[in-house]
């Protein structure tokens, strides 16, 4: 039969359904194949916290969000324009998010008197009237999925594992994209399972004819390629765009990379890249512990490597001893921080952030480290290698944040040619006439003399650095003096850093700032007000601490500033104390990133305002 195809500019996808029913590789295939057909995307896969929740229960509903366009775009989008439910859980923790007239296609047959009670459902949704207003397509996908299979020599429970692959068959015809990448990733994944290989291929075609055949969808959709600037992409995420960029530092910097790293969410993924990369001497070592990690990473700095060590905020608790002992040393060494929501536990598959005091101040003593951010996925790769430059040069800890939004998530990444990277010069002490370990530069930057040297022997330690010979010092001037030096280190970073980018109209009245993964809900929420005729600026901070030298200059340039952060107000409060400016705040704290609607909402209140 034909079917209209109609143009849209963009669209947002959600799939949804049990822990089990693999959404986060359906929206992960999903993504690829979009990118190859060249949109602008931006997603937010959305994990449960239970590990084995019980099958069918809300708690254990798994997400995956897209948003697509041909245009630039800069968030996974505030509300789905359809919803992939896989259950009635899945509808259930996902029907207050989506559009007035969204679409909802729904597995019916998955909506029994079992899955109902398990989902908290007292009457069936799809009889009772809740879903008026929506767009609802009963497909029996657990059905249909067994048709297509049936002979194939699988299980019954082998069959319902491969609904979601019926699933995404069915939208990729929905949303006119190519269904080959993902055939020749079945049979790479399945290399050792033919049979399976076979069975998911068949699935994913048998949804795209159902599609095509079905009285169920009388349209078609079809988003046009996006006009980017020219070069050669890749989808990436957050904790990729971290791997890669770390690898580029090391070899631009002519040095091993070191990750001394304790598993935990969300941040394992770098990890798990890095450790696949020997060929570009990466050497990885899954410690026993938290504290294991860092100190195996500041031992390897001690050595000449590249240090890093990753974790998200608990393990930055347990990490902070040693941190000051790299401050102590005046060793390289970056810490990621990779922050979720809190505190204890808390919600540790979801984003926030609520890090940044902790960065900034949670060490004993005066132990100051350097504090930068990245903004998006792949802004992940510059910082990486920012973080890296500032660490190597100034001998000195750098604690890189990122989020679980970031770290997930993913965009088109403009891969940059090597030859465009600057190198990171490393200058290792040699001489041994006139050495001193503690001795300072112009910098304040002490040597960097590796074991091994002859004639450079040195202490080491925790204890206090006697000012130019390192030995162990409790004179209280040389305590004080050291402090200082320490201190002063770090704020003279901000002589090497950019200056903070004003955004926006020049004549604003309004400036918004933010910074971390805060960038893409505020940069479309500016863009939002502006188009409609009001003069909005935004500043995003990258760097922390120091904060670059034109940031007092900037926020008392305007009438109004407002401030949004996952957190209860923590930037702000750094600024106001620092800069003695107001700063109004708007804070979420849910687990989520904010919607462009919420801060464009807030914008024009305080517009409204000043009017």
């Amino acid at each position: 039969m034909n079917k209209e195809v109609l143009e849209l500019h963009d669209v947002t996808v959600r799939f949804a359904g049990d822990s089990g029913d693999g959404m986060q590789l359906t929206g992960t295939q999903f993504t690829n194949t979009t990118a190859l057909v060249g949109n602008d995307l931006s997603t937010l896969p959305d994990y449960p916290a239970e590990i084995r929740a019980p099958a069918g229960t809300t708690y254990g509903v798994s997400g995956f969000q897209l948003h697509f366009s041909s245009s630039d775009i800069q968030t996974p989008g505030d509300s789905p324009d359809i919803l992939v439910a896989m259950n009635p859980a899945a509808l259930k923790m996902n029907l207050k998010d989506l559009k007035p007239g969204a679409t909802i296609i729904i597995n019916v047959d998955s909506f029994d008197t079992k899955n109902l009670k398990l989902a908290g459902y007292e009457k069936n949704p799809l009889d009772n009237g809740e879903l008026a207003g929506f767009n609802v397509v009963a497909v029996p996908l657990s059905h249909l999925t067994g048709s297509a299979l049936e002979g194939n020599g699988l299980s019954a429970k082998e069959v319902a594992r491969c609904k979601n692959f019926f699933a995404l068959g069915m939208m990729y015809w929905l949303y006119s994209r190519p269904i080959e990448p993902t055939v020749k990733w079945i049979h790479s994944k399945f290399k050792d399972d033919v049979l399976i290989a076979n069975a998911n291929e068949k699935a994913l075609m048998a949804g795209y004819y159902f599609g095509e055949n079905t009285e169920l969808f009388t349209t078609r959709f079809q988003v046009e390629k996006a006009k980017l600037p020219k070069g050669t992409y890749r989808n990436i995420s957050g904790n990729e765009a971290l791997a890669i960029g770390f690898i580029t530092a090391s070899v631009k910097a002519g040095i091993p990379l070191f990750l001394g790293s304790y598993p935990i969410t969300p941040a394992s993924d770098i990890l798990h890249e890095l450790s696949k990369h020997k060929n570009f001497n990466v050497r990885t070592f899954q410690a026993e512990d938290e504290i294991a990690a860092v100190t195996s990473a500041i031992g390897a700095s001690f050595s000449g490597a590249l240090a890093i060590t990753t974790t998200s905020g608990p393990g930055v608790a347990l990490k902070s001893e040693a941190i000051g002992l790299a401050v102590m040393t005046e060793l390289p060494l970056v810490i990621i921080d990779v922050q979720r929501g809190g505190p204890s536990t808390g919600l540790p598959t979801k984003t926030e952030q609520s890090d940044l005091q902790q960065a900034m101040n949670g060490r004993n003593g005066e132990a100051p480290v350097v504090v930068v951010a990245a903004a998006t996925p792949a802004d992940c790769f510059n910082m990486a290698i920012e973080a890296s430059r500032i660490a190597i040069k100034y001998m000195v800890p750098v604690m890189l944040l990122s989020d679980g939004y970031i770290a997930n998530g993913s965009e088109p990444w403009n891969i940059p040619e090597p030859d465009s990277i600057q190198n990171i010069p490393v200058n290792f002490a040699k001489d041994k006439n006139g050495f001193h370990p503690y001795s300072h530069d112009l910098n304040l930057v002490r040597s960097w003399a590796i074991p091994g040297t002859a004639g450079l022997e040195h202490r080491i330690g925790g204890l206090e650095k006697a000012n130019i010979t390192g030995n162990v010092s409790y004179d209280h001037e040389n305590h004080e003096f050291m402090v200082r030096l320490r201190a002063q280190k770090v704020k003279n970073i901000e002589n090497d850093i950019p200056l903070l980018e004003v955004l926006g109209d020049e004549d604003a009245g309004l400036l918004v700032i933010g910074w971390g993964g805060t960038y893409g809900s505020i940069t479309e929420a500016v863009n939002r007000v502006r188009n409609k005729g009001h003069k909005v600026a935004q500043a995003h901070f990258k760097y922390l601490n120091p904060f670059p030298q034109n940031t007092g200059a900037v926020l008392r340039k305007y009438r109004k500033i407002i401030c949004p952060e996952l957190n209860m107000g923590q930037l702000a409060k750094f600024l106001r104390s620092e800069f003695m400016v107001d700063v109004e705040q708007f804070n979420k704290i849910q687990g989520l990133p904010f919607k462009t609607s919420e801060i464009e909402k807030k914008i024009e209140s305080v517009l409204g305002e000043l009017s």
